[in-house]
C-alpha cells in the first residue's frame, strides 16, 4: 500500500504522468508498507536557498530513484493489513545508496544523515526528524534478501534502457574473489574460538535458568594456553617445532571434543524445558546446535590434517560462523589463497554492470557466461554484437552457446595451445581489439571493491554475501546511470 504524500525534493507526479497524491488519498487509514514520506514541515520553507543545495551526484541519483517501479519489489515482503508502518521505501533506498556509496556502517550512516541537511533532504526525511534507527534498516535488509535487490537492479537497468543510455554492442565478463569477513583460518585458531564461543553461549543459556545443574567446565583459559603454546613453537621455525605444534594441536582437538560432549548434554537438557516458549531461548538453543555442528566439523578437519591428509577445498570449513566461505586460489600473487566466494561481473562500454552473480567455492568460469548473457538479453531486450572474456572462459562449448544466442563475435582466447585456424582467428584486428578492451574489466572490479564494498562481504553466509554485493552493484549503477541520463 502506498503512503501519503511525497517529500519536497521530489514531486507527486511519476515519470508516467500518474498522480501519486490522488492514489495516496484513496488509501485507508492503516498503512503497513509506506513507499513515500509525509509532506514537508514548515521548517523547510524557512530555510535559506543555500541550505537547500545538494551535491550534483545526489541530485541526479534522487531524480533517477524518483520512480514508483522501485517500490514494487518490496510489496511481497509486507502484509497489506497487519503490522506497524515501515520506513518509507524511498527513504530506505536512498539510505542504502549512501551506505554503500560512502562505505558507512548502519550506525554511522544514521548519525551522519541526522546531522546533515543535504542528506536529510536527499533521503526525503522531514526537517526536525531523525534518521530511522539502524536496527530497522538491518531488519528490512535481512528480510528482503538478495532476490529483491536483484529485482531493483533489473528495474534500474530497465529504466536506463528506456532512457536510451544502455549500450550492449560489446560486453565483457570477468570473475573475481569476494573475501568473506573472516580472519586467516588455522586449525588451532578455529578450535580455540570454538571452545570460547561454546562456553559463552552455554553461559547465556544458563543465565535464563535452563540446564543450570548440567556439568559444563569453561574451557576458555585452557584453550587459549594451547593456542599460545602453538604460537611460541611456530616462532622457532624448525622441523622439531613443527612436530610439537602438531602435538599441541592434537591436544586442543581433544579439549574441543570434551567441550562439545558437555555442550551436547546442556542442549539435551535445555530442550526438555517445554514450559518456557521464550523466543530468545529458542534462538539460543538453535545457535548452540549450529555451533556444535561447526566445531565438530572443524575437529574432523583437524584430525585429517594431523593424519597428513588435506581436506577437500570444496567442503573445507574456514570459519566458525560463515559456513559457506571456502578457500579460493585465483592466481593472485599478492594473495595466493583467499577465503570467501567467487563473483562474476558483466559490464558494457559505459561501465554499467548489466549482470552479476556470486557462488560458493570455485565454480568453473565457462558455464557461467552463457546464462549471464541470456539474463542480459532478457533484461535489455537486445542481443550484444560481441562478447569477450579472459582465457578462463576459453572453451569451444562457450563459443557455441553464445553464437546460438545471436552473438556475432565471441572474442575469448582458447585454453592451451590453439591450432593454426584458431591462431589466425585470434589474430584478427577486431578480435585483438576486443581482447584489449576486456582488460578494463579488471578496473571495473577494482572500482566495485574500492568504492562499493566488494573488497569484503561483511554479511555472513552466501545469502548475506549476495545481499552485500547486490547493494554494491546497485549503488555503482546508480552513479553510472545518473551520470549518463543527467
Amino acid at each position: 500500500m502506498l503512503g501519503v504524500g511525497r517529500f519536497a525534493c521530489g514531486n507527486l507526479t511519476g515519470d508516467d504522468g500518474s498522480d501519486h497524491r490522488s492514489e495516496a488519498l484513496e488509501i485507508g487509514a492503516i498503512i503497513v508498507l509506506r513507499t513515500v514520506c509525509p509532506q514537508p514541515t514548515l521548517w523547510e520553507s524557512l530555510l535559506p536557498p543555500e541550505a537547500l543545495v545538494m551535491a550534483p551526484e545526489l541530485v541526479a541519483v534522487d531524480r533517477l530513484l524518483d520512480d514508483p517501479r522501485f517500490f514494487e519489489p518490496f510489496r511481497g515482503w509486507f502484509d497489506p493489513d497487519f503490522g506497524r508502518p515501515s520506513i518509507p521505501m524511498e527513504t530506505f533506498l536512498r539510505l542504502m545508496f549512501l551506505k554503500y556509496r560512502y562505505r558507512l556502517g548502519f550506525g554511522t550512516l544514521c548519525a551522519e544523515v541526522s546531522d546533515s541537511l543535504s542528506w536529510l533532504r536527499f533521503c526525503r526525511i522531514p526537517l526536525g526528524q531523525r534518521a530511522p534507527h539502524p536496527s530497522r534498516l538491518m531488519k528490512i535488509t535481512k528480510r528482503i534478501g538478495p532476490s529483491t535487490i536483484e529485482e531493483l537492479n533489473v528495474a534500474l537497468v530497465g529504466k536506463a534502457v528506456e532512457a536510451g543510455v544502455v549500450d550492449v554492442s560489446w560486453l565483457r565478463a570477468d570473475a573475481t574473489v569476494v573475501p568473506a569477513d573472516i580472519k586467516y583460518p588455522t586449525d588451532s585458531g578455529m578450535l580455540t574460538k570454538g571452545c570460547a564461543s561454546l562456553a559463552r553461549l552455554v553461559g547465556r543459556i544458563r543465565d535464563v535458568g535452563v540446564a543450570s545443574r548440567t556439568v559444563f567446565d569453561d574451557p576458555t583459559e585452557a584453550a587459549r594456553r594451547h593456542a599460545h603454546r602453538v604460537a611460541s613453537k611456530l616462532r622457532k621455525r624448525t622441523a622439531e617445532a613443527k612436530g610439537e605444534v602438531l602435538a599441541v594441536t592434537g591436544e586442543l582437538a581433544d579439549l574441543a571434543e570434551s567441550v562439545v560432549a558437555q555442550a551436547k548434554r546442556v542442549l539435551k537438557n535445555a530442550k526438555r524445558v517445554e514450559d518456557r516458549p521464550v523466543r530468545r531461548l529458542r534462538s539460543m538453543l538453535a545457535d548452540l546446535e549450529h555451533l556444535i555442528d561447526a566445531v565438530e566439523q572443524i575437529i574432523a578437519q583437524t584430525r585429517l590434517r594431523l593424519a597428513g591428509v588435506m581436506p577437500e577445498s570444496k567442503t573445507r570449513r574456514v570459519s566458525l560462523f560463515d559456513g559457506d566461505a571456502r578457500p579460493i586460489r585465483k592466481g593472485s600473487l599478492a594473495k595466493p589463497t583467499q577465503f570467501g566466494y567467487t563473483g562474476q561481473v558483466t559490464d558494457n562500454p559505459d561501465g554499467i554492470v548489466l549482470d552479476y552473480e556470486l557462488e560458493a567455492g570455485i565454480p568453473p568460469d565457462g558455464p557461467r557466461l552463457g546464462p549471464a548473457i541470456e539474463r542480459i538479453i532478457a533484461a535489455v531486450g537486445a542481443t550484444p554484437d560481441a562478447v569477450t572474456a579472459d582465457r578462463g572462459y576459453g572453451l569451444a562449448s562457450v563459443d557455441t552457446q553464445l553464437e546460438d544466442l545471436g552473438v556475432d563475435l565471441v572474442a575469448i582466447p582458447r585454453k592451451g595451445q590453439p591450432g593454426t585456424a584458431r591462431r589466425d582467428a585470434q589474430s584478427e584486428d577486431r578480435f585483438v581489439e576486443l581482447v584489449k578492451w576486456r582488460t578494463g574489466s579488471e578496473g571495473r572490479i577494482a572500482t566495485l571493491k574500492r568504492q562499493h564494498g566488494w573488497e569484503r562481504a561483511r554479511n555472513r553466509g552466501l545469502e548475506g554475501a549476495r545481499i552485500w554485493c547486490g547493494w554494491g552493484v546497485l549503488s555503482h549503477n546508480l552513479v553510472k546511470i545518473a551520470g549518463l541520463t543527467h
